[in-house]
């Protein structure tokens, strides 16, 4: 992941990149593989900068006090991954 800095009218802009095609093929190639156990399954890769987007959209939502890879982080992930929208970063279904 590569964050870009750019600064205008003092105003201070982020903006994260990332290349998630191979997180994304790798995920399809996982979802074909059969799991034998549900004990230390594969569940998902979330590629970084979606992490990054969540933590953005929690924050803008007035939770400001979230912070990653905490509790409260991976419930909102685990929340995610259960919308279809996402579907595509689980491994396991």
């Amino acid at each position: 992941m590569r964050t870009r800095l750019s600064l205008r009218d003092g105003d201070l802009t982020a903006v994260a990149e990332q290349d998630v095609e191979p997180v994304l093929e790798h995920n399809a190639l996982l979802r074909r593989e059969q799991q034998s156990s549900d004990w230390g399954r594969h569940v998902a890769r979330v590629p970084n900068v979606i992490l990054v987007r969540w933590l953005n959209e929690a924050y803008c939502a007035g939770n400001t006090s979230l912070r990653m890879f905490t509790p409260e982080f991976n419930e909102l992930v685990q929340r995610k991954l259960a919308e279809p929208d996402w579907k595509h970063l689980r491994t396991d279904k």
